[in-house]
């Protein structure tokens, strides 16, 4: 065997030997025992567990995307599951359906909507 081709069969056993390194040493991702965040499954299919960045994240892009409710005019926040919506919609419909739409998510334990103003109702005050 030459040096030229022992060198290029030592290249190709070094680099498969690279590949299949780091293919072997990728870790599996966490997995959740807690069953109360398996809620609604059918609407997160990932088996990642549920944070509350996730749902506040997720309920806003619902939001967002929804032709009912403005979502750039309702602010999300979520502790401990707990989703707490607030600003003004324009109407009780809204109101309404932005509050499904929070309740709708996986791992949402509740929904406070007191701080979600309906905008004829927030001129009354």
């Amino acid at each position: 065997m030459t040096n030229t081709t022992r060198n290029l069969l030592a290249a190709s056993l070094a680099l498969g030997m690279l590949l299949g390194t780091s293919a072997a040493m990728a870790k599996d991702p966490p997995k959740t025992t807690d069953h109360s965040a398996m809620t609604h499954a059918d609407k997160h299919d990932s088996a990642e567990p549920v944070t509350d960045t996730w749902i506040t994240t997720k309920v806003k892009s619902d939001l967002l995307a929804s032709s009912n409710v403005s979502g750039t005019d309702v602010k999300v926040e979520t502790v401990n599951g707990v989703v707490s919506l607030s600003g003004t919609v324009a109407t009780k419909a809204e109101h309404d359906k932005a509050v499904m739409t929070a309740k709708n998510i996986k791992g949402v334990k509740s929904v406070d909507s007191k701080a979600l103003m309906v905008a004829g109702a927030a001129a009354k005050r």
